[in-house]
């Protein structure tokens, strides 16, 4: 069942059989797509990019067929494409991945294999993101605190931080209003997503009251 569909002594490839992979490639393909779109943020270029990249590389790899100095003009060609191309995110790696090992697989004929390789992918990524699995109840946070020129802020707000964080950091102080007022810049790693609300209440309280800004801190999108 998961054997090949190409005869190991022939170098010819029937019309059926070249059907069968191109089907095959291309369903497996949509399969990918829409396993990516669920509850994903993406563009319509790369969807399209997902659908069509198994039946390339399946393509491709029919046209080697067990030529040496194909495959590496092959892989060459590859590396330059890599290259030339902007890293993505982790899940975007993960898809792109995927579509090119259904590619290889369907290439070389293992059209059943991958069949039910790609389905049991595909229920376990859509399981994954379904469930919290890997989800943090920590966050990392920026936090920016105004307070009156007269208030010595070196451990100023250590004591709420000890309750709320982690770990904190004062990463930058600067003057506003004409001096008249000082902002902290803090990098906060949080204890609880949840208790946001009641560490901005507590440093009210501190600060009279005065703009306090809670934000995340500004990094690459959906880094590995």
């Amino acid at each position: 069942m998961l054997s090949s569909l190409f005869a190991e002594s022939t170098a010819t490839i029937q019309l059926q059989t070249l059907l069968i992979c191109i089907i095959a490639s291309i369903l497996l393909g949509m399969l990918v797509a829409f396993t990516h779109m669920y509850r994903n943020v993406y563009t319509k270029n790369f969807i399209i990019t997902l659908a069509v990249l198994p039946v390339l590389v399946q393509s491709v790899i029919m046209l080697v067929n067990g030529n040496l100095g194909t495959g590496v003009a092959v892989l060459g060609a590859f590396s330059l494409i890599r290259f030339r191309s902007v890293a993505g995110g982790a899940r975007e790696i993960t898809s792109i991945f995927w579509s090119m090992g259904i590619g290889l697989a369907t290439g070389m004929g293992y059209v059943s294999y991958t069949a039910v390789f790609s389905l049991i992918v595909a229920v376990f990524l859509l399981i994954i993101y379904r469930s919290n699995f890997g989800n943090q109840k920590t966050a990392e946070r920026e936090l920016k605190i105004t307070i009156p020129e007269d208030l010595d802020y070196p451990n100023l707000f250590d004591d709420i931080f000890e309750n709320f964080t982690y770990t904190h950091r004062l990463d930058s102080v600067r003057t506003t209003t004409m001096g008249s007022l000082y902002e902290l810049r803090y990098l906060l790693l949080l204890k609880d997503q949840q208790q946001e609300k009641a560490l901005i209440d507590s440093i009210r309280v501190r600060n009279g009251n005065l703009p306090i800004i809670l934000g995340k801190v500004a990094t690459n999108r959906d880094e590995l």
